[in-house]
């Protein structure tokens, strides 16, 4: 017994693991293990549903394409909206980077701009992938 749509199956799959997952780690998904250390934004909503939604959208298009391209392109994506809607002050890799008062006061401004632009480059590499010779779109 094969399942039905396979393809949109695991694009939807992606989609919901990658908020789930981003969410709970960022705390915008209430979760006892993780408490998030700044107040949450609708922004930061936006864009964990945003980079959600795109990741579903990227892992569709780039099975039904003859030659996928811009993994590196889409990881860039995510990890620029990881960054735009995380906690500033909990990314334990930023925080070994640079100290606390740094990221609340030089890093927090910039994190909406962030996310704008890991949007526009899922949308760019959607819109290339589909461009470069997707059949089936």
């Amino acid at each position: 017994m094969s399942l039905p749509y396979p393809t949109l199956l695991k694009s939807v799959g992606a989609g919901v693991g990658a908020f789930l997952l981003f969410g709970t780690v960022t705390g915008l998904v209430p979760n006892p293990v993780y408490v998030r250390m700044v107040p949450s934004t609708p922004a930061d909503y936006l864009f964990l549903v945003a980079t959600s939604a795109f990741a579903a959208a990227f892992v569709y298009q780039r099975s039904i394409v003859d030659q996928p391209v811009g993994d590196r392109f889409a990881t860039g994506g995510i990890v620029g909206g990881f960054l735009a809607f995380g906690c500033p002050i909990c990314n334990a890799v930023l925080l070994a980077l640079f100290s606390s008062s740094a990221l609340m006061t030089y890093f927090d401004p910039y994190r909406p701009l962030l996310g704008v632009l890991s949007v526009a480059a899922f949308g760019a590499i959607l819109y290339y992938q589909r461009k470069k010779g997707c059949e089936t779109c």
